[in-house]
């Protein structure tokens, strides 16, 4: 019997397989991936703002109706404890992708532009080059 039952879970488990790599999702390591991936979280974040909005909207003509529904039953309206900002549109969705950093060579950052025209070095004395006297840290 527990042979029978041991053969049966190893069927489910070697079934059921297939359909957990199949929910897998695919590697992304394109550029083109990554860049369809930053748009879509930007058009997430955009997507969250954009409800948040209508949120804020909705919450404003509720109270709004209250306000009005209670003045008009000559019910005292009590006055609000902590002051909202106003809401705020978020506007259509732009997405700006990321400028693509340059590596160090590309950036310059490790030389300057220029051909340099003489050395760095120079036989005057450090006195001479800086007069100034250097700060003890």
């Amino acid at each position: 019997m527990k042979k029978l039952s041991l053969n049966f879970c190893m069927l489910v488990l070697a079934l059921a397989a297939p359909f957990a790599w199949a929910k897998l999702p695919p590697p992304s390591s394109t550029p083109e991936a990554k860049a369809k991936a930053a748009e879509t979280a930007a058009k997430t974040a955009w997507t969250a703002k954009v409800d948040a909005y209508k949120l804020c909207q909705a919450q404003d003509r509720v109270v709004a109706k209250y306000r009005a529904s209670a003045a008009s039953a000559a019910k005292p309206v009590p006055t609000a404890v902590v002051a909202t900002p106003p809401c705020s549109d978020p506007g259509p969705f732009v997405f700006a992708p990321p400028a693509d950093a340059k590596p160090i060579e590309a950036a310059g950052a490790h030389s300057p532009a220029t051909t340099a025209a003489s050395p760095p070095s120079t036989t005057k004395p450090d006195a001479a080059v800086n007069p100034a006297p250097k700060k003890a840290q």
